[in-house]
């Protein structure tokens, strides 16, 4: 059996609801004048009605809703208007404290890109303000405000900076692109030095400090089943969101049924729900059982590593074991090709600890010098897509030189550096921000001379300072 494990991930229902014109915290209690709900009603029935069902409404006939009847909904003190776009404004005056409770996953986006906290997720616009161009940036635009004088970019993509985001005026807004990696990210907009959130965003979150931001999602990857070009609805689920068939919905294009969305690397179990019946992927051959018992189609998502082990020809077996599979020792067996044990695997982008399990016992991999020396145990180190190499030229004679810093909560010895073409040097993958660190060279702690940043320390040695972005 494959076991997914389970994650929160970041979406919203087709709808947004606000007081006052504000985003809310789900399950906050608010006291305020009117309630509004702006319903999509492109979106499927059964989608709208868990909405109306969320809103305290389950009584309502989405079909009725949709033939223009608002008698039901005006009996219960909602007035309905009908936008052009084909949302459907519904506001009721309450003027007492409401209880929120609105089905969404708040899991908190990390810094942008790779890793992250968020396993999935799609955007949410009530106008698309965010778009991806054809030479891969990244555009967001903020509509009219013309006279304004200046219209900034704030996100974690950019350290929320003030003084990097300026904003070029055209001739219905302004409009700026970034560079993006695939991920899931956080912005606002400040204008002639007010900070707000994009309006036109209905994805937002509280970032635990009392400020709402809007969130927005880089695409990265396209579910696609074709045919059943008479299917009046098809979705997908898996262990990305909790194998709940009403979330993402699939829309006909020619002849086959498609869905783009943000998936963070890894290994997930799936399966298609065709008018309610599950079908697996007939694209994908893997397949195993989720957590919910049924039979689904599995995909790795992510760069394909080659381990081996050379040698141990008289061995009956090689396991690779590691972080990636809380060390389980048998899960990953490894297949002989001559003199040597080999293993693809999938991982997403990250940092990992792994040995060998040769015949029950434990090895580091002989030919990778990038070593971490954890609780009493020296494993062997890899990095996946690494975003920063730490490199220290010269020290020939060293026996061993190691590298530490406030990304490893400065254990000495942690990674081993390997010694080539007259440098040591190891690769990391570092979510964006400040990092301080040190070398240490056969014991000895050491500034990067190559590194003109640092800072003081309470013991007067200095640590370097790197800002990953």
């Amino acid at each position: 059996m494959i076991r997914m494990l389970k994650y929160g991930w970041l979406c919203l229902l087709p709808f947004f609801m606000a007081m006052n014109g504000f985003a809310q915290k789900p399950g906050n209690l608010i006291t305020t004048d009117h309630l509004i709900i702006l319903l999509d009603l492109h979106e499927s029935n059964p989608m709208l009605q868990t909405v109306l069902k969320n809103a305290g409404l389950e009584h309502i006939d989405i079909n009725a809703v949709k033939d223009k009847d608002y008698s039901a909904l005006q009996k219960l003190g909602w007035s309905a208007q009908l936008l052009p776009d084909g949302i459907l404004h519904l506001e009721k005056s309450i003027g007492v404290a409401v209880n929120l409770n609105v089905t969404v996953w708040p899991q908190k986006p990390a810094k942008g890109g790779y890793p992250g906290e968020v396993v999935a997720g799609i955007n949410n616009f009530a106008r698309i303000s965010v778009r991806e161009m054809e030479n891969g940036m990244t555009r967001f635009f903020v509509p009219g405000n013309q006279g304004a004088k200046r219209v900034m970019l704030a996100g974690n993509f950019n350290s929320w900076s003030t003084l990097k985001g300026s904003m070029t005026k055209t001739d219905s807004g302004w409009i700026r692109d970034e560079k993006l990696e695939p991920g899931v990210y956080e912005y606002k907009f400040i204008i002639n030095g007010n900070w707000t959130v994009d309006n036109n965003n209905n994805l937002r979150i509280d970032d635990g400090e009392g400020n709402i931001n809007s969130v927005y999602y880089r695409y990265n990857f396209t579910f696609r089943l074709p045919g059943y070009t008479d299917a009046n609805r098809v979705s997908v689920a898996g262990s990305f969101n909790n194998w709940d068939g009403n979330q993402l919905v699939l829309r006909q294009v020619g002849k086959a049924w498609e869905i783009r969305m943000f998936l963070h690397e890894g290994v997930h179990a799936y399966h298609f729900l065709v008018d309610g019946k599950i079908v697996t992927d007939p694209a994908n051959s893997l397949t195993g059982k989720g957590d919910d018992g049924n039979v689904a189609s599995v995909i790795n998502f992510g760069q394909v590593i080659n381990f081996r082990l050379g040698g141990y020809e008289d061995a009956k077996h090689v396991y690779l074991s590691g972080s990636f599979n809380n060390w389980a020792p048998d899960g990953l067996e490894m297949k002989r090709v001559n003199n040597t044990w080999i293993l693809p695997y999938t991982l997403a982008t990250g940092n990992y600890e792994y040995k060998f399990v040769v015949d029950g016992k434990w090895i580091p991999d002989p030919t990778n010098q990038h070593l971490v020396h954890t609780k009493g145990q020296v494993n062997s180190f890899i990095s996946v897509n690494p975003n920063h190499t730490f490199k220290l030229k010269g020290f020939s004679d060293a026996h061993t030189v190691a590298l530490s810093g406030t990304f490893n909560n400065w254990t000495r010895d942690s990674y081993t550096m390997e010694y080539k073409n007259n440098e040591w040097s190891i690769s990391l993958r570092l979510a964006p921000g400040k990092y301080l660190y040190k070398f240490i060279i056969d014991g000895k702690w050491i500034i990067d001379p190559g590194n003109k940043q640092w800072e003081q320390n309470q013991y007067g040695t200095g640590n370097s300072v790197i800002w990953v972005q």
